[in-house]
Parts: C-alpha cells; sequence; structure tokens
C-alpha cells in the first residue's frame, strides 16, 4: 500500500506545474490579441485617413478655411443618378442569381458525380483572372453589337459581369462545400427517395452556411465597382454617371465628393448585404 501511493504521490501532477501552462497560454493569447489589435488599427488608419482627407476637401469652400455642401448637391441635382444607382442594383442582383444558379448545381454535381473533373472545371472558372477586362470588351463587342439590335437595356451587362465574377464566387463556393462530407449527406437523402433537386437546394445548399452570402458579397462588390466594361461598352452604369460628372465640371469639390460618393455608396451596400447574409445564415443554423 505504501509503495502504491508513493507511485501515486510521484505521479501526481505538481499544482504549480499545472499553472505554469495556462499562464504561458494565457500570456501568449495577450500577445495575439495585442498583435491583432495593432495590426488592425494600422490598416483602419490606412484605409480611414484618406476617406476623411477626401471627404475635408470635398466640403471647402471657394475660399481656404470656408465649408460648403455645395458640391454634394450638385450630384444629387445632376440627371441620370438615380436612375444609374437603380440599374446598379439590378444588375448587382442578377448577376449574384445567375452566378449562384450556375455554379453552385455544377459544383455540386462534380462534387458527388464527377470528381476527375473538378479540376478542369476551377481551370475554366479562374481562368477570368487571367484575361484583362479590355480583352474580354475586345471579344465580347461583336456579340453586344447584336444584342443591341433587339435591345438597348443596360441590364444585360450581367452577361459579362457573370463572367468576371466566376472566379471569386468560385473559390467562396468551394471552400463552404469542401468544409461539409456532402458525399454522406447526399447518399442519406438520396436513401430516403430524395431527388437530385432536393439533394442540391434543401440538403447540401443550406449546410454550407456562410459560402453563399460570401460568394454573393464579392460578385456584389464586382459589379458596382466594374467601370472599363461598361464605359467601353457605352452603357450607363453608376460608375460611368460619376466618372462624367467629375469630368463635366472644373469644381475640385465636386471631384472629391463625386469619388467619396460611390466609395460610401457601395461600401454601405456591401455592409447591409453581409448582414443580411450573417443573418440568413444563422436562421438556417
Amino acid at each position: 500500500m505504501a509503495a502504491v501511493s508513493g507511485l501515486a504521490g510521484e505521479s501526481a501532477p505538481d499544482a504549480g506545474q499545472v499553472r505554469a501552462p495556462r499562464r504561458m497560454r494565457a500570456s501568449r493569447r495577450g500577445r495575439l490579441n495585442l498583435f491583432r489589435r495593432v495590426v488592425f488599427t494600422l490598416f483602419g488608419l490606412f484605409f480611414l485617413l484618406p476617406l476623411v482627407a477626401l471627404l475635408r476637401d470635398s466640403l471647402e469652400g471657394a475660399k481656404l478655411g470656408t465649408w460648403s455642401v455645395t458640391p454634394w448637391k450638385q450630384i444629387a441635382s445632376y440627371p441620370g443618378v438615380l436612375g444609374a444607382i437603380g440599374i446598379q442594383l439590378a444588375l448587382a442582383v442578377v448577376t449574384c442569381v445567375a452566378v449562384l444558379l450556375l455554379l453552385m448545381p455544377t459544383m455540386i454535381w462534380i462534387k458527388l458525380r464527377l470528381p476527375r473533373v473538378s479540376r478542369a472545371f476551377e481551370f475554366l472558372c479562374l481562368l477570368p483572372l487571367t484575361i484583362p477586362a479590355i480583352v474580354l470588351v475586345v471579344g465580347l463587342a461583336p456579340i453586344y453589337n447584336k444584342i443591341e439590335h433587339y435591345t438597348v437595356a443596360t441590364i444585360m451587362l450581367f452577361l459579362v459581369y457573370v463572367i468576371l465574377a466566376l472566379p471569386y464566387a468560385y473559390r467562396a463556393l468551394s471552400a463552404g462545400l469542401n468544409a461539409i462530407d456532402a458525399t454522406t449527406l447526399s447518399e442519406a437523402a438520396r436513401s430516403l427517395g430524395a431527388n437530385w433537386f432536393t439533394v442540391m437546394f434543401r440538403v447540401i445548399a443550406p449546410n454550407m452556411g456562410q459560402a453563399i452570402p460570401n460568394a454573393m458579397l464579392l460578385s456584389s462588390a464586382l459589379v458596382l465597382g466594374e467601370f472599363t466594361i461598361a464605359e467601353i461598352l457605352n452603357y450607363v452604369t453608376l460608375p460611368v454617371v460619376l466618372f462624367n460628372i467629375s469630368r463635366a465640371t472644373t469644381n475640385a469639390g465636386v471631384l472629391f465628393s463625386t469619388s467619396l460618393a460611390a466609395l460610401l455608396f457601395t461600401f454601405l451596400l456591401l455592409l447591409l448585404l453581409s448582414y443580411v447574409g450573417r443573418r440568413l445564415s444563422r436562421g438556417r443554423g
């Protein structure tokens, strides 16, 4: 008994030895949190200070030391701004829906039934990253010239925007699809009599968590900020209208206010979309 108790006493860890690793982990966690705060603060200042300077320049009056909101009023009174905002929002919605309907079923089907072609499909989805926008315009201009014989609606730009959004949406959906056991979920659903439509859209898609809102967020960001293709194809979108406003005036305040207005509009819309996506994700959870 004494020998057993002696062995037990030798194997029992000391309280100080138990507290030492905890203190080390707490210290390491504290240093990591401090590093995160410093990095986030520096990056926040890096992005915030130019915006503050842009706001100051847009409100500065004709005389030094005076302030005026006249440049902002000129933006609101410029013809076509409200219509361009509606068109831009419609383009973002249509592009997001088209990208999801094109990518999500295809990726799920390849994951479950055709894993051998996953590399080739990934290459095709990432290919637009290597093609400059001006090259896409040269190739798509004849197609849009024929489209204009039937319609001149700016909403038709979603065709090229879907191509541009493919790489970003693919990466977001791929991360969500690889995070779940899609094979087991599909086999369980099929064994219960579910068809492939139910497997894709009612079993696997709801389990992809934040991947679908992330894909929508990235696609919307691309649509809201795209200028080159719309300008070359002579379509009127919000970036094109803001550029025309800045080009038609010699007032520096209007130049600064239009630039800041475009940035703020895009930021607020993406923030709203991110918030709605998180709420929907929590609701499904």
